[in-house]
C-alpha cells in the first residue's frame, strides 16, 4: 500500500471533522463554538487539498458545501459578538 502526503492531508481534515462532530454529540463542543467551526472548515480546506491528487467531483461538491456553511457560522460568530 502506497500513502501519499495527499492521503495523509486527506486523514487529517477527515480526523478533525470526524472528532468535533462525536464531540458534539457526546456534548462536549457547541456546534456554534469557534473551535467547532474552525476545526470543520480546517478539515473540509485539507480534504479539499487531498482532492487535488486524486479529483472527485462529489467529494469536491461536498467540501465546497462544507467549508461555505462553516463560514457562515464563522460569520454569525463574530456578528454576534461585534
Amino acid at each position: 500500500m502506497n500513502v501519499s502526503v495527499f492521503d495523509i492531508i486527506g486523514i487529517v481534515g477527515t480526523s478533525m471533522i470526524a472528532l468535533v462532530y462525536l464531540l458534539q454529540q457526546l456534548g462536549k463542543m457547541a456546534g456554534d463554538s469557534l473551535p467547532y467551526l474552525y476545526m470543520n472548515l480546517g478539515g473540509a480546506l485539507l480534504l479539499l487539498v487531498s482532492l487535488c491528487a486524486t479529483f472527485n467531483l462529489a467529494s469536491f461538491i461536498m467540501e465546497i458545501f462544507w467549508i461555505t456553511a462553516s463560514l457562515i457560522g464563522l460569520y454569525k460568530a463574530y456578528r454576534k459578538n461585534v
